[in-house]
């Protein structure tokens, strides 16, 4: 393939990726990734060419029935990275690397009966967690956060509650004392974001999962990573561990977004302001509408072409990398007729994934537990919350993966903390 054909050029876009390529991450796609989303589909159809960092090439994957295709078809759209026709491009400490991935072992990357094997390790792993126990951590360790801030009458809401809450559960249940918590946030929170932390972020947790390893083996548990050392399909400790490092990412940032998405839209949207301290109907439907409109994944990245192909109006070539755009199909016009009705129990969105690569159904289950226990708990403990500030000034973190509040500034009544349980 030539330099052309591989849509290079000083990253500025263009050959066959086209002038237009828009990058990701910028302050519009932070801002406005609805307006964005919008436009690139007017300009360039349900497959746009964007930039990742240091202006290499990809497709954005924006139509709902072409992100079902390329799901749908893993010989076609491989998950397989290695096939990626830029890695000769990418400089050693690409800030995109962790969530790219190469030669990494993990059940993201891997392919047929090898995938469906680790993927069963994960979720027998998770479907023994007992989602009575799993609500009573949540809100155990909702009510600790709350303590923290309750007495001072404000606080904001994502980096002292809604960053925490997720890793806090999610440590307990895979193994990890509970103390370990805060720094494993802050090493999840790098790596997401793709930060100039994020390759940092990553050793870090390599090296936190392979200490809970090398413990589990002198004393086992009930917990997630016992029970996938005990596994009797036979995985290595290196499997084991990658696949743990992704179960943590995927579980906990997202997670943490979507309670501070639900929180942001109850608070901000006139649609549940008589209801916000209603009942957890209102809750529920909130939680839905977020992952209709503000998915808290909102790209993934991604699949791979396996020869070449077409794909909407667009020419494929080998190796070109496919980014899942989960809230750009989410959005598509043919599916979303009318945009501004709520989305009752509709879940027809991508934002768990589809294929045999998406978030397995178990998972789903925690997420939903987590964040659900962490909202109802925050209003019940404080029924009369509200923002600390106009709705138009709250801004979101860069990151062309995630979609999540930089910082939600509340107010509320003081009340007592509770205290140490008996």
């Amino acid at each position: 393939m030539t330099t052309t054909d591989r849509g290079t050029g000083g990253g500025t876009g263009c050959g066959r990726f086209g002038d237009g390529a828009v990058p990701l991450g910028s302050s519009r796609h932070r801002n406005d990734p609805t307006g964005l989303y919008r436009e690139l589909r007017r300009d360039h159809g349900a497959v746009a060419p964007v930039l990742l960092e240091g202006g290499l090439p990809a497709w954005l994957v924006l139509g709902y029935r072409e992100l079902h295709q390329v799901t749908n078809d893993p010989a076609l759209f491989s998950r397989d990275s290695g096939l990626w026709n830029q890695w000769d491009r990418v400089p050693a400490d690409w800030p995109m690397a962790p969530m790219i991935g190469r030669d990494q072992p993990s059940v993201l990357y891997t392919v047929g009966e090898q995938h469906r094997e680790r993927a069963g390790m994960i979720s027998e792993a998770l479907e023994a967690v007992d989602p009575f126990v799993l609500k009573r951590y949540a809100e155990e360790f909702a009510d600790e956060l709350i303590d923290e801030f309750c007495a001072e009458g404000r606080t904001e809401i994502i980096s002292q509650y809604a960053k925490l809450l997720p890793v806090r559960v999610l440590a307990r249940i895979y193994g990890f004392p509970d103390e370990e918590g805060p720094a494993i946030v802050k090493a999840l929170n790098d790596l997401a974001d793709g930060s100039e932390e994020a390759l940092a972020g990553q050793r870090f947790l390599a090296e936190s999962v392979a200490t809970l390893l090398r413990e589990k083996h002198v004393v086992g548990g009930q917990d997630v990573v016992s029970r996938m050392l005990r596994d009797h399909r036979g995985f290595t400790d290196t499997e084991v561990a990658e696949d743990l490092m992704v179960m943590m990412v995927a579980g906990h940032q997202p997670t943490a977004d979507w309670i501070g998405n639900s929180l942001r839209l109850m608070l901000t949207d006139d649609r549940f302001a008589a209801s916000l301290s209603g009942g957890r109907h209102s809750v529920s439907e909130a939680m839905n509408e977020v992952l209709w409109e503000d998915a808290p994944t909102q790209n993934v990245a991604g699949r791979w072409a396996t020869r070449d192909t077409s794909l909407g109006t667009r020419h494929i070539k080998a190796g070109d990398m496919l980014l899942l755009g989960i809230a750009g199909a989410n959005y598509d016009p043919q599916v979303r007729t009318d945009s501004s009705t709520l989305t009752g129990g509709n879940n027809a969105y991508f934002s768990f994934g589809h294929g045999e690569h998406r978030c397995p159904f178990p998972a789903q289950e925690i997420a939903e537990i987590v964040a659900r226990a962490g909202i109802e708990v925050l209003l019940d403990r404080l029924p009369d919350i509200d923002l600390a500030g106009p709705a138009d000034s709250l801004t979101w973190r860069q990151s062309p993966w995630q979609r999540g509040l930089a910082e939600l500034p509340v107010f509320f009544t003081p009340t007592p903390a509770y205290g140490p349980a008996d």
